[in-house]
């Protein structure tokens, strides 16, 4: 059983939005996200003689493996390796899918059932938003109802899946980084009351505009509400990150986006990540080959990607040593 292998995959996401910062109802942010293909962060872990961990972002991975391992009252030692990862705060919620897929990992690899609600809140995730927990068991596209009384991550109220024709255009910024750690906090103890009309707003686009859009495949009416609820935010936040894109090179580039036909624009989380969507792979295409003969995308990583509907990919597999026969 030592040489046994747990492998995990867990999927990149977007943060379209909050539904409401400020609480007015006694359950604060609520999100929607989509799931996507890629980037990801995959894990491998087996039990071992004594604790190893390697690969990006090791020693975050190391404090995760053993908050879990006291979590779950194991005594064990393993061997842990970060085989890829997304970039670092860059919106693409790297932290807890890294904090998730080892959590996942262990529990597979020690025959325990998964509990990815009471695992990211024993890591110190879903403080805010409930989507990364919900994409370990579905993806597309999801609704979470917002930070209540419970330690755990807000509940998910909505999911569809995200229509496979469409691709989400990605502008990464590599030079910038969004809020995190202590500046995060701070950042929202800075902002003002988030107003309950503008709340009311994206909950009426969320439920009447974007949802229905995704069922009937309709992208003008799914950007039209992102879009919108993009820009609300966006404009609450725009006093901590410098205006509506922390990356003002993102943000222009969104923009080119908008301007030739793509929809639902908007900055993932605190960015710099901006996205924007297209109706066909075809069409996404055409627009990253003419926005990457222009200046304003410079020193930008575009990427052309698939939303995800389905949630964190799980292993288990003997050692190659196993395999090979030399072990």
């Amino acid at each position: 059983m030592i040489d046994d292998v747990v492998t995990v995959c867990a999927p990149a996401r977007l943060h379209l939005g909050f539904l409401d910062p400020g609480g007015s109802l006694g359950r604060r942010f609520g999100g929607i996200g989509l799931a996507l293909e890629e980037p990801t962060t995959r894990v491998a872990i087996r039990r071992a003689f004594a604790d190893t961990v390697d690969g990006p972002h090791a020693e975050r991975a190391a404090d995760y493996l053993d908050r879990m391992r006291k979590g779950l009252d194991l005594t064990g030692q393993y061997d842990l390796q970060i085989v890829s990862a997304m970039p670092a705060h860059s919106g693409l919620g790297s932290g807890t899918q890294l904090a998730l897929a080892v959590a996942c990992g262990l529990r597979r690899l020690e025959g325990r059932n998964l509990d990815p609600a009471r695992d990211a809140a024993l890591l110190g995730r879903g403080n805010r938003s409930g989507l990364g927990a919900s994409f370990v068991t579905g993806g597309g596209v999801a609704v979470d109802g917002g930070k209540g009384q419970s330690d755990l991550p807000p509940p998910l109220v909505a999911r569809m899946p995200f229509p496979e024709s469409w691709r989400a255009i990605l502008v990464m910024d590599p030079r910038d980084e969004g809020f995190h750690g202590q500046a995060e906090l701070d950042a929202f103890a800075d902002l003002p009351l988030f107003a309950e009309a503008d709340a009311a707003r994206i909950c009426q686009l969320v439920l009447l505009l974007a949802l229905p859009g995704l069922a009937e495949s309709d992208l003008p009416a799914f950007g039209a509400a992102i879009s919108e609820i993009q820009e609300i935010v966006g404009q609450h936040f725009a006093p901590a990150q410098g205006g509506v894109f922390t990356s003002a090179k993102v943000g222009r580039v969104c923009g080119w986006l908008a301007d030739h036909g793509a929809h639902g624009i908007g900055q993932s989380s605190w960015g710099p990540t901006g996205f924007a969507f297209a109706e066909s792979p075809e069409f996404a295409e055409r627009l990253v080959a003419e926005l990457r003969d222009l200046d304003i995308a410079a020193g930008l990583e575009i990427r052309i990607v698939a939303g995800r509907n389905h949630g964190i990919e799980i292993a288990r597999s003997p050692a190659l040593a196993r395999r090979s026969g030399s072990g």
